[in-house]
């Protein structure tokens, strides 16, 4: 299943979930990580981390007396180091809400007018028309326009920020002729100067070892392979543009997920993620 890990390891699949475990990785399709926990008894001891949606928003985020906390290092640190259990975000949701957290914390949003594109594997492994290397090659194709899932928790993170603000996401996202990686580019009016924001945006980020900020223009590939987040601000006249680039399976998923799990033990954030962009 795994071939690219070939000379890696001798580990087995197996159908039985041992027990002494630290940590469970849920990682199933929306929707069965629910049905998982309700089939299965798992002692509370075992701390779990979920990458699908099913727990990121409340009241759903609490189940059989577990409570799940929203796993965005960035905006949640310290709860999660203090957690037993995290619902990992969604990887549109990671790339968007790292490039808006700091202006919803200084209350500068208002309405943000966002596109999106992402390569096929965010599609997951099973097996759809639009996913189709025929269909996919020299093709790109906009899809659930202004109604994406992630807007939700997308709302619920910067309302934890500005809780006083209703702040529009009008969100288009795009299908991708390419595998790995998520650019965004997000659009607000806002008075303030750039090297002001830019400012704002090192302070906030000062401390997170994955989100950084590019002066020069950023693109996707400096980002696949790795689990940063790297941001680049552009100001023309009033209105004021977020770049943000994102791996969508490693800062979109797993990245994240490997990031929650050395925060919930103590263990040095980076560790098993300090992974180099391979543009060349």
């Amino acid at each position: 299943v795994h071939s690219d890990l070939i000379g890696e390891t001798d580990l087995k699949f197996t159908a039985d979930l041992e027990d002494g475990i630290d940590v469970l990785f849920l990682c199933v399709g929306h929707g069965d990580a629910r049905k998982f926990l309700e089939q299965n008894k798992i002692d509370h001891s075992i701390r779990i981390i979920d990458l699908s949606q099913d727990f990121r928003l409340a009241p759903m985020n609490n189940f059989d007396g577990r409570e799940f906390v929203y796993g965005l290092p960035e905006l949640n640190r310290n709860e999660i180091r203090s957690a037993r259990n995290i619902a990992n975000p969604g990887c549109f949701a990671t790339a968007i809400q790292l490039g808006l957290l700091p202006l919803a914390k200084a209350g500068l949003l208002d309405e943000v007018h966002t596109t999106g594109i992402t390569g096929s594997t965010g599609a997951g492994q099973s097996l759809t028309a639009s996913s189709h290397f025929s269909w996919r090659a020299n093709n790109i194709q906009a899809y659930k326009t202004l109604n994406h899932q992630h807007l939700k928790e997308i709302g619920a993170s910067l309302r934890q920020l500005d809780p006083k603000s209703e702040i529009a996401i009008n969100f288009i996202p795009w299908r991708g002729d390419f595998t790995r990686g998520i650019f965004i580019s997000s659009q607000i009016h806002c008075e303030k100067k750039e090297d002001e924001l830019n400012a704002l945006y090192e302070d906030f980020y000062k401390g997170h070892p994955f989100t950084v900020m590019g002066k020069d223009p950023i693109f996707l590939k400096q980002a696949v392979n790795t689990n940063k987040c790297i941001i680049q601000l552009e100001k023309v006249g009033t209105k004021l543009v977020i770049h943000s680039v994102t791996d969508n399976l490693l800062k979109g998923a797993s990245g994240q997920a490997v990031q929650n799990m050395n925060l919930m033990f103590g263990i040095d954030e980076t560790t098993g993620l300090k992974l180099k962009a391979n543009y060349f």
